[in-house]
């Protein structure tokens, strides 16, 4: 690229942080590479679906993620958390982020696992972030939702 004074600098900067992000922001979108590398890692702690009517009584510090229902505010957040605000509940979770920078264009994937972990009599709630997917099983299911996604990554195929 051929930069020109007095722009050389600014011109610069801006592509250097255009290419970098573009090559940050890309997911993958192919199922079997997503599947053969999801790599699912267990989050430590337990975590819960709260429901609020007022979003500024919950400090943002303390939600994984929030969504607008209109019910109310949909809130996930640690347990502890959500019983030192005062908070009722009733699913207690284990979080397990598979940890590729999965696009939100792909096609399959959570199809993919929620099916497989199905097989095996395992709910499973999914949110989808920018770069990874996260889903909430029953924390007495975390054991075995791992082995069930590890044992897909390891067969890189869904066992039929």
């Amino acid at each position: 690229m051929n930069f020109s004074p007095p722009f050389q600098r600014w011109e610069l900067c801006f592509y250097l942080l255009f290419t970098e992000k573009m090559e940050r922001t890309i997911g993958e979108t192919n199922l079997s590479k997503l599947i053969a590398n999801m790599e699912p890692v267990l989050n430590a702690g337990e975590y819960v679906f709260a429901s609020v009517s007022d979003i500024e009584a919950i400090p943002r510090t303390s939600t994984i993620c929030e969504i607008k229902e209109k019910e109310g505010v949909t809130v996930v957040l640690a347990k502890k958390d959500a019983e030192e605000l005062g908070l009722s509940f009733e699913f207690v979770a284990a979080w397990i982020t598979l940890n590729i920078h999965s696009s939100l264009e792909a096609v399959g994937l959570t199809a993919a696992f929620s099916s497989e972990l199905g097989k095996h009599n395992i709910s499973c709630n999914v949110v989808a972030g920018y770069y990874h997917d996260h889903i909430f099983v029953d924390k007495k299911d975390a054991n075995k939702a791992m082995q069930v996604l590890w044992n897909m990554t390891k067969n890189k195929t869904l066992n039929k």
